[in-house]
């Protein structure tokens, strides 16, 4: 079995009551501001590939990265470029971790029929008309499970990369004790 892979990170932070957006893109040459299609301002950076929405209302939304750090550094440069702008921006704000992306491959095909009877139903959503995986919803993790036949496993809606990886293990645990893995 492959390790756990991050695939991606949103978060956010509010770091001003408020910003004219149209202001703010006018001073900002690197971002992209259609008010038509989208009433924020975007930056996005090459290296990791990551974007940065900032908001009137002050926040900024940052999605795109693989860890925290890159997460951390993507809003600390934003942050650089709107007080460089000459905007004001708060002292201290927080970086709340909104969804973390995870996904691991367990190497080898998985009868969905079989695993969704054999978890717990309560936990399980399995109409493969509609959608083509196991939909299991991890309560102690805050998180929703996709696996599909592959062998493909995604989880969705953690806010802890910890979490992710512990939401992962335990649908491997649960997979192994009804001898689906």
């Amino acid at each position: 079995m492959t390790d756990t892979i991050i695939e991606n990170i949103v978060a956010s932070a509010q770091v001003s009551d408020s910003f004219d957006i149209a202001l703010l893109a006018e001073k900002i040459p690197d971002s992209s501001y259609n008010p038509d299609e989208f009433n924020g301002l975007t930056i996005k950076f090459e290296t990791p590939k990551i974007a940065v929405l900032i908001m009137s209302n002050g926040k900024l939304v940052c999605t795109g990265g693989k860890s925290q750090e890159e997460i951390k550094n993507a809003i600390e440069k934003t942050v650089t470029k709107i007080r460089d702008a000459g905007f004001n921006i708060k002292q201290k704000y927080k970086i709340n971790y909104e969804n973390i992306i995870a996904s691991t491959d367990l190497e080898k095909p998985m009868d969905l029929e079989k695993i969704s009877k054999g978890l717990p139903i309560q936990n399980v959503t399995y109409e493969p008309s509609e959608f083509p995986g196991v939909i299991y919803k991890a309560d102690d993790y805050d998180s929703i499970l996709l696996l599909f036949s592959s062998g493909k496993l995604v989880c969705t809606g953690a806010k802890k990369i910890e979490d992710a990886t512990k939401a992962i293990d335990m649908l491997k645990e649960k997979l192994t004790s009804i001898g689906a893995l």
